[in-house]
């Protein structure tokens, strides 16, 4: 999974969310809504993946109208469908209705040959007391290496 350059990403995600494992899905746009994307102006902090009719689509994503577009502009909170293999798709059914996870996309970004990707992440959710626990960690790592250039 090369990525190119990134058109969204959802760093709170990381922060709510334990990532478990993450893949890539291509994604259905329209025309006005690539060129809305190249000029890096989608949102997907409150975006998740959901299930209708055995497709996976990505719902409640904001990609803005396209400025040069015209009357036939793209509505920016439709649901986009994902692009996956049937036993990817199906393997991610499975977990969802068996644990207590939830799609949630990490990245939004156009790959090597130019093509619009997402990063998917099959997440469970913390708790307070987990997100206050990363974030010691996390300063704790840091004064650590601080300390650790110091004595050099």
């Amino acid at each position: 999974m090369s990525e190119g350059r990134v058109a969204a990403e959802n760093r709170k995600a990381r922060h709510e969310y334990f990532i478990e494992d993450t893949l890539e899905a291509g994604i259905m746009l329209l025309g006005t809504e690539v060129k809305s994307l190249r000029e890096g102006r989608a949102d997907i902090s409150d975006a998740y993946a959901n299930s209708r009719a055995g497709e996976l689509y990505l719902v409640n994503a904001h990609i803005p109208e396209y400025r040069g577009g015209n009357r036939f502009n793209h509505e920016p909170k439709r649901p986009r469908k994902l692009l996956l293999r049937r036993r990817e798709m199906e393997k991610l059914f499975g977990q969802v209705k068996r644990q207590t996870v939830t799609l949630v996309p990490l990245k939004l970004y156009f790959n090597q040959r130019g093509l619009a990707k997402l990063l998917l992440g099959v997440a469970r959710g913390k708790k307070h007391y987990d997100k206050r626990a990363t974030l010691k960690e996390r300063d704790w790592k840091r004064e650590q290496s601080r300390v650790m250039r110091a004595k050099g």
